[in-house]
């Protein structure tokens, strides 16, 4: 039986792979290359299992970290366990470090695909059940330079999309009033949201949400940092357009502060913040259990950590607002899956094939990283 074979085999990739424009976010810019860490797990009986730990310095926490994690401290509790071992493996892993949650969704991200290929089944069956075959795919808007961001429109108009997430407060307030009003014009046919990356000073912050509250958007994120959740509170008993919580909320732990002080309509879902896929399941659970909505965000992600994402809503209903995995498509000079992640019509495609459903070129993985332990 699969749940009896071994892990034996732990291998670790540092890597940086190259983008193609500046991304800038109320709390940080990322241009030339982002650091992704990759894991692969190996069975006693030959098969492999992927997973993703994508980590932003100023939001989750560093590359370093998440490959310190893995390598260090968590290798010890895998090497020798077996696959059917999963939650005690995972329960083990929230014990032996700290925080690193992008560390701990990459390791339940490869046992998982493990386990799938070995058992022929995907993911989502693992975790559930399929409840949906595609996912709205929304694409966020981040150049400092606007017209090249109104290249990408124009592009993923072409392809289908159209939702677009709009990312707000890293310059002036003039400037976000400026490409909404522009957006609405040229592209009425979008859906937009808005985000701002916790990048409003408290001072100003309900004044300018308002405002954007006029374009009525879909929603408007995390306006103000995470620590501040009785002015998330205000501003969201003052806005008539719902308020969602990103970085205020990373797993359960969160979601039920977040629940008790009333601080958002509803909840960016991650796996790197969650800390899992079954913990990310369980913050959108909880959400929906008070009439709050969820969505699939992510990190500055490749393919492995987008097909881990796709799994996770495709088996919860409760996360009803669609995806972002836009950068293995729209961000990233080259992603390091083996065959493209699927986007059609707009639409990212649920995979149907054991595991994750694609599994990495290990060499791009060699290619581009710069540390690797096995």
């Amino acid at each position: 039986m699969h749940e009896m074979q071994k892990i034996v085999g732990f291998d670790v990739w540092h890597t940086q792979l190259p983008v193609n424009a500046r991304r800038d976010h109320g709390i940080g810019s990322v241009e030339h290359v982002v650091d992704v860490v990759f894991l692969r797990l190996s069975a006693e009986g030959g098969e492999c299992g992927y997973g993703e730990a994508s980590s932003w310095s100023v939001f989750t926490g560093s590359a370093e970290a998440s490959y310190a994690a893995l390598d260090r401290y968590i290798r010890p509790l895998v090497v020798g366990r077996r696959l059917g071992d999963r939650a005690a493996i995972m329960a083990d892993a929230s014990k032996v470090v700290a925080h690193c949650t992008e560390a701990k969704a990459a390791l339940e991200t490869a046992l998982l695909d493990v386990q799938g290929r070995i058992s022929q089944l995907p993911v989502w069956a693992l975790l559930g059940g399929k409840c949906r075959d595609s996912i709205p795919l929304s694409c966020s808007i981040a150049d400092p330079d606007f017209d090249k961001d109104l290249r990408l429109m124009e592009r993923i108009k072409a392809d289908g999309l159209r939702i677009i997430k709009l990312k707000t407060g890293f310059k002036d307030h003039a400037f976000d009033l400026m490409r909404l009003e522009r957006l609405r014009k040229d592209y009425p046919e979008f859906a937009i949201r808005v985000d701002y990356n916790q990048g409003l000073h408290p001072d100003t912050a309900l004044r300018q949400v308002l405002d954007v509250a006029s374009f009525e958007p879909d929603f408007i994120e995390q306006p103000v940092p995470a620590h501040l959740r009785s002015l998330m509170a205000e501003i969201r008993a003052r806005c008539e357009v719902p308020l969602l919580a990103d970085e205020s909320v990373f797993g359960p732990e969160d979601m039920q502060l977040a629940i008790d002080m009333q601080i958002c309509d509803g909840v960016s879902i991650k796996i790197m913040k969650s800390g899992g896929l079954t913990r990310a399941q369980t913050v959108a659970r909880m959400a929906a259990n008070v009439g709050l909505t969820a969505y699939g965000g992510d990190m500055f992600e490749a393919g492995v950590a987008h097909l881990a994402g796709t799994h996770m809503i495709a088996s919860t209903p409760e996360i009803t607002l669609g995806c972002e995995f836009y950068q293995a498509s729209y961000f990233l000079r080259e992603d390091v899956l083996q065959s493209p992640f699927l986007v059609k019509a707009g639409e990212v495609q649920v995979p149907q094939s054991a595991g994750l459903g694609i599994a990495p070129d290990v060499e791009k993985l060699d290619h581009y990283a710069f540390v690797r332990s096995k």
